[in-house]
């Protein structure tokens, strides 16, 4: 955020001051995060978001990794928890799977997504609680729902899976074809509505070629 901020492992929860206003900087700094990503925001857009001085921002989260943190957990956790509000878990595999792979991809392509993704890989060796915390916060609640649809989902012999969790791992793997190699090595920064459908019902298609019950 500045020269002299001083650098604080990531999970360091002893260097964020909660106060009245932490709340009030949260939000100015997801605005700006979301609109700019991590490398264009600025300390003064942040500060002027938030309504807040930069001093006041500063006592808060003395480093700009570390308030990037706090807004990405808190964004990840946000959008695991509204996918688990609308997709309908009791829905048949074919429609259970489709939602779960437009929430899933339209996360990891967004550019906040791509934030999150690209600070991990560049700041996983030094802060290796990052890349936990951001997992933690939501990858890892939607990988806990989808293996427990997947389990009911055999339960009710919609399914045949050995190995739920392996098989959810899969899936959004399968997801992830094309478009993300293609984003994250900066070959297509955008994807039309067909290109993701294309991999969407591929993912499906092959999923349930593999796992869908015989008759």
């Amino acid at each position: 955020m500045g020269a002299k901020a001083k650098p604080v492992a990531a999970g360091d929860a002893g260097q964020i001051r909660r106060g009245r206003k932490f709340d009030q900087v949260l939000a100015g700094a997801r605005e700006v995060f979301l609109a700019q990503g991590y490398e264009g925001a600025s300390v003064d857009d942040i500060a002027r978001a938030a309504g807040v001085s930069k001093a006041t921002l500063y006592s808060y989260f003395p480093d700009k990794r570390l308030l990037f943190t706090e807004v990405a957990s808190r964004e990840c956790s946000r959008q695991a928890d509204h996918a688990l509000t609308v997709i309908d878990m009791t829905g048949p595999p074919p429609q259970v799977l489709e939602q779960c792979a437009r929430h899933f991809l339209g996360f990891i392509l967004s550019d906040f997504g791509q934030s999150i993704f690209r600070i991990c890989v560049a700041e996983g060796d030094r802060f290796p609680d990052l890349g936990r915390q951001f997992y933690n916060s939501g990858p890892a609640v939607m990988h806990r729902a989808m293996v427990g649809y997947i389990e009911q989902a055999v339960a009710r012999g919609e399914l045949a899976v050995p190995d739920c969790a392996l098989a959810a791992d899969q899936f959004a793997e399968l997801c992830k074809a094309d478009l993300w190699p293609r984003m994250i090595f900066n070959i297509s920064a955008r994807f039309r509505p067909d290109e993701i459908d294309r991999v969407i019902h591929g993912a499906i298609d092959t999923f349930l070629a593999r796992y869908g019950a015989k008759p």
